[in-house]
């Protein structure tokens, strides 16, 4: 089959962000998003953001407009955040986003009554039933379709780099699971997700999707729910792999660190340089230890196996990549991304958080709570729990 790739601006930028919704009181996970988009729908349809529903009726997916900067998409999610607040406020029901809640229960969820969804889940069953993850998505425009399946392949060897900055997965349904992102290892059970398959070049990826809707594994390129995949519809690359995160602040340091990567990767490919990329074995692998230790993983670098801390290799990429942040205008955003390594990821700070706590994952999720309306503030949370 043939699968057009949209014309898009170099570079340019666009977010996805995955929000729970909870009780105020309980910190549990509430239904109310077919009430809240009831409210909305009117509102935001002349707005450059979107509100939307997502698989289960306690999320919300908040999507900026398409942006020359990091710091425009910013401006269009905290817009929508603050549309969403102004509905749920009055209701008594919170915001907050993580890879995962740490204490609610999958057969407490309701599914929301689409038909994709009840297809999802009628294929899927317990995995999909369990499928209670929260992530974002980054797209950034890529001028030429030749560019897409090298740039995604260089793109892998930073996989665990972004995973390790956005792990806040460390709880399932109330356990400690030992991994800074759970989600991760959870999202590929599903079909098509996953790891992208090694492929060269556009031909290979339409083929790809012959054979996948043929066999009756799915019906269009939506269903591709790999961790980096390309995004026909809108000319872009778009990165799956995060989890949520749980602050704006690294929210924005994530988006500029994946369009900086993409923008050095497209100057190497106009300057006739062939990009590097990793054995799949190896990104396989990356994507476990960047799963189970975040920013403390050891990741494997390049082809002949050398490994490295991935806090130590990030900073020296923040460093090598800042003159492109500069020329893209998300410098700013782009040392946020050292922020995160200096005072630890969301799972290390929820870890914190219950430990003081003497294992309460109540107030774990206050903390979250508290993070998504300021930002980061562990330390106040911390200060409030005696710790």
């Amino acid at each position: 089959m043939t699968v057009p790739f949209a014309t898009s601006a170099r570079s340019s930028v666009g977010v996805e962000w995955e929000i729970m919704l909870a009780d105020g009181q309980s910190g549990d996970l509430v239904p109310r998003a077919p009430d809240v988009l009831a409210t909305l729908e009117e509102k935001s349809a002349l707005e450059r953001h979107t509100i939307t529903g997502e698989l289960l009726t306690n999320t919300i997916e908040v999507t900026s407009g398409i942006g020359d900067t990091v710091a425009a998409v910013v401006d269009d999610i905290a817009d929508a955040i603050a549309d969403v607040r102004e509905v749920t406020d009055p209701l008594g029901v919170e915001l907050l986003c993580a890879g995962s809640h740490p204490f609610a229960q999958w057969y407490d969820q309701q599914v929301t009554d689409k038909t994709r969804y009840h297809k999802l889940i009628e294929r899927t069953q317990w995995w999909g039933r369990n499928m209670m993850i929260w992530g974002i998505h980054v797209h950034v425009g890529v001028d030429d379709v030749d560019k897409v399946f090298p740039i995604i392949g260089a793109l892998s060897g930073y996989m665990p780099h972004l995973q390790a900055l956005s792990a806040s997965s460390p709880f399932w349904a109330g356990e400690r699971t030992g991994y800074a992102s759970n989600r991760a290892l959870v999202f590929q059970q599903l079909p098509t997700a996953g790891l992208p398959w090694p492929l060269d070049d556009w031909s290979q990826y339409e083929g790809y999707l012959t054979d996948m809707q043929r066999t009756g594994v799915m019906e269009d390129a939506t269903e591709v729910r790999w961790d980096i995949r390309p995004a026909p519809r809108w000319g872009t690359i778009e990165v799956r792999a995060c989890d949520g995160m749980s602050t704006l602040p690294e929210l924005a340091a994530v988006a500029s660190m994946v369009q900086v990567l993409v923008e050095h990767f497209s100057r190497e490919l106009d300057e006739g340089r062939e990009l590097p990329r990793l054995q799949p074995w190896f990104v396989r692998e990356n994507k476990w230890r960047a799963a189970r230790y975040g920013t403390d993983a050891r990741i494997i670098v390049d082809r002949d196996g050398t490994q490295r801390p991935v806090d130590e290799h990030l900073r020296e990429t923040i460093e090598a990549l800042l003159p492109v942040a500069e020329e893209l205008h998300c410098a700013r955003e782009f040392a946020g991304v050292g922020r995160i390594l200096d005072e630890g990821p969301s799972s290390s700070r929820q870890l914190l958080v219950a430990d003081a706590a003497d294992g309460d994952l109540h107030a774990v999720v206050q903390h979250l709570i508290r993070e998504f309306r300021a930002g980061p503030t562990l330390r106040d949370h911390l200060a409030s729990l005696g710790g």
